[in-house]
């Protein structure tokens, strides 16, 4: 299929996904792939699931838009949820998770103005990313994202992630923080998990400064990582929580959520979106997460996840090139010790879809709905494909 029409900004793609039901998508040649990405962590339900077609369905043939000058009862409904599962305080609605970030970040500065800092600086990650605009390629911790945009935005310090005591190290020096920004696991910095208290940590480390403490949670949130938000594995409440991707199955939505004094930092005409909190996403999301909660698939999540790392660890246990298989819930990296990017045409050429970060992790985030069957035939195609690749490269 042509795509000259298309600025060049994903290379070459060779494959046309035509549709999809469950786990499982088509190309145009009718050829099946299982869907072990769901779209970079988004289709957490599945393709086509049919309680979010009809809720769309339903909202379209109700109202499309209305913009936000006017209640949209079904984007209140969520915004209630939202914070009922999350124990957050109130919402503001974007389109995606660079948009809800970009609500973080201005809230960080609000909150350093408010202190009369003049300079609200925020403390980063390395490896991090948060998004392609430019204060989110600036927090991004990747210098290929950021190549080509400078000037980037200033406001940020950078931080090694998983170090409390460069956290404290930086508290000394510099008293303009306002804020800590970080992702719970680093996604694309190759599903990089921290310390088990590392979050407690953080919560501890800015209750003491008057920092707020905000996880972007676009990737690891919706039930992806065995509970709805990761932060809850911690029993900690942030000041502020994003999330996106697998919040509205598909379409476009992104939620910044604040609690405590974050949550009364927005005032009329300091921020807004034409599109955020759009009625049909707000339905198709509302749809999610109802599912979601009802059919405990937080649970799903943690017990498949637990069984996928077994099940690769011991088909890896004779293969040293394999370093590490981690994970939470079905947010599993394979790190090999090589560069891996080849194995992504190699599966989709073996009917399996996946991608690769950090350059030598297999990422796996699979829909929460993913079957027994479905979980042994990713076992077994991904080991096949992977055996064999370190084997002869």
């Amino acid at each position: 299929m042509a795509t000259q029409a298309l600025m060049n900004t994903y290379g070459t793609r060779s494959l046309t996904i035509a549709r999809g039901k469950g786990a499982v998508v088509w190309d145009l040649d009718g050829k099946s792939y299982l869907d072990a990405l769901a779209g970079i962590a988004v289709c957490g339900l599945g393709h086509a699931h049919p309680a979010v077609t009809a809720a769309v369905t339903r909202q379209a043939e109700t109202l499309v838009h209305c913009s936000n000058l006017y209640n949209i009862p079904v984007q209140q409904q969520l915004a209630a949820k939202l914070c009922q599962l999350s124990g957050m305080t109130n919402v503001f609605f974007g389109n995606s998770g660079a948009e809800a970030n970009e609500a973080a970040i201005k809230l960080a500065r609000l909150y350093g103005h408010s202190r009369k800092i003049k300079v609200p600086t925020i403390i980063v990650m390395e490896q991090a990313f948060h998004g392609r605009t430019m204060a989110t390629l600036t927090a991004t911790g990747n210098r290929k994202v950021q190549a080509g945009f400078e000037p980037l935005v200033s406001g940020f310090v950078r931080a090694p992630y998983n170090d409390i005591d460069a956290l404290k190290t930086i508290a000394l020096n510099n008293s303009d923080v306002v804020a800590i920004l970080v992702e719970p696991i680093q996604g694309e910095g190759g599903v990089a998990i921290p310390d088990a208290d590392y979050l407690r940590n953080l919560r501890v480390l800015c209750d003491q400064h008057q920092w707020l403490l905000m996880l972007d949670e676009v990737q690891t949130g919706n039930g992806r990582t065995g509970t709805f938000f990761n932060y809850q594995h911690s029993d900690i409440l942030p000041d502020v929580v994003t999330t996106a991707k697998g919040l509205a199955n598909g379409f476009p939505l992104g939620a910044c959520l604040a609690s405590g004094i974050a949550a009364t930092l927005m005032k009329p005409g300091n921020h807004g979106s034409t599109f955020g909190g759009n009625p049909v996403a707000c339905a198709a999301a509302l749809a999610t997460v109802d599912t979601i909660v009802a059919e405990n698939l937080m649970a799903r999540a943690a017990s498949l996840g637990e069984t996928l790392k077994s099940a690769f660890a011991a088909a890896f246990a004779d293969y040293p090139q394999v370093k590490e298989i981690r994970g939470q819930g079905l947010m599993i990296g394979i790190e090999l010790d090589r560069p891996a990017a080849d194995l992504v045409q190699l599966a989709a050429d073996a009917g399996l879809l996946i991608n690769v970060t950090a350059e030598r992790v297999v990422r796996l985030l699979p829909p929460l709905t993913l079957s027994d069957a479905e979980a042994q035939q990713l076992v077994d195609t991904l080991t096949a494909l992977i055996t064999t690749f370190v084997s002869n490269s």
